[in-house]
């Protein structure tokens, strides 16, 4: 089988496809044909070597949607044919999403949205799981008011539709051109980049602007970054942190369900075939996508 990784770090000319033994399902994992994989911002910053390594190559890829054709023991509730999406967590596993096949756990797996195609299903785990935890970190109260920022991107759309479902009051943080989409999500407020918003009860910080997102919330709020162990000091009493994102199987079939319900809207960009990899790698360095680019092996 083929699967996108890198044995050096750099550009998008460091990702390869290569030819690797067809992998096997261990006790609690499941092997899933892949069908379509979500291109990331983690996926770059493992390419480029963000996160280290050691010269074994790395696997590229955390979302994925696709059949399940192999079931490890002691797994009970999927089975061989299952239309699935899942989260293959990690940040130098030998094997990710960007392949033919992919193994993970079982515990990361949920059923596929029946409304979405697997390329628009893609874009669910990761980014869906990473807002919603994040609103999780928040702990706001129905009622209370949210400023997002990034609103227009993948997490960022995710978290206004989630925000506003939990019945906060929502404020969208994003370009100019950007507010007809953002309101459509179901963001009450609209935010341009150099705008000065009222003050909030707490800001989910999407765009990763960091300290001085802390301008925009009320003493005493909230604020959630995006990138583990990132977050601003605490001021004026802001309670600050940062999620990493977390497998979790069944708040991924919540999520699938939000999408079928029509609250969740997935966003596809462009898609590519998996031997494009590299080039889908330099279209989201150029920047400017509103969704995510989806792999079609």
């Amino acid at each position: 089988m083929r699967a996108a990784i890198v044995r050096t770090f750099g550009g998008p000319d460091v990702v390869e496809i290569a030819d690797i033994p067809l992998p096997e399902p261990g006790p609690g994992q499941v092997r899933i044909k892949v069908v379509a994989a979500a291109l990331n911002p983690v996926d770059v910053g493992m390419r480029a070597g963000v996160f280290g390594g050691d010269g074994t190559p790395i696997g590229l890829g955390w979302d994925v949607a696709g059949t399940i054709d192999a079931v490890g023991g002691g797994v009970a509730d999927l089975a061989a044919g299952d239309e699935v999406v899942g989260l293959a967590y990690g940040h130098r596993k030998p094997l990710g999403t960007h392949a033919d096949h992919v193994v993970i756990d079982a515990s990361a797996v949920a059923a596929a949205p029946r409304t979405a195609d697997a390329a628009h299903a893609a874009t669910l785990p990761l980014n869906a799981l990473a807002a919603a935890q994040a609103l999780d970190l928040l702990a706001l109260e129905p009622g209370n008011s949210v400023l997002i920022t990034g609103a227009a991107g993948a997490l960022g759309g995710y978290a206004v539709q989630l925000a506003h479902h939990r019945g906060l009051k929502v404020a969208a943080l994003a370009g100019a051109a950007d507010e007809d989409l953002v309101r459509s999500l179901g963001a009450h407020d609209f935010v341009t980049r150099t705008a000065t918003p009222a003050r909030v009860d707490g800001v989910l910080d999407a765009a990763v602007i960091g300290a001085p997102a802390l301008e925009f919330v009320r003493d005493g709020g909230g604020f959630a970054g995006v990138i583990p162990g990132a977050q601003p000091a605490g001021v004026r009493s802001i309670r600050t942190g940062a999620i990493e994102v977390s497998p979790d199987g069944k708040r991924l079939a919540e999520l699938a369900e939000l999408v079928d319900e029509g609250r969740l809207t997935p966003r596809v960009a462009r898609a590519y075939p998996l031997d494009a990899a590299v080039q889908a790698h330099a279209r989201l360095a150029e920047g400017g996508l509103r969704g995510r680019l989806v792999l079609v092996p």
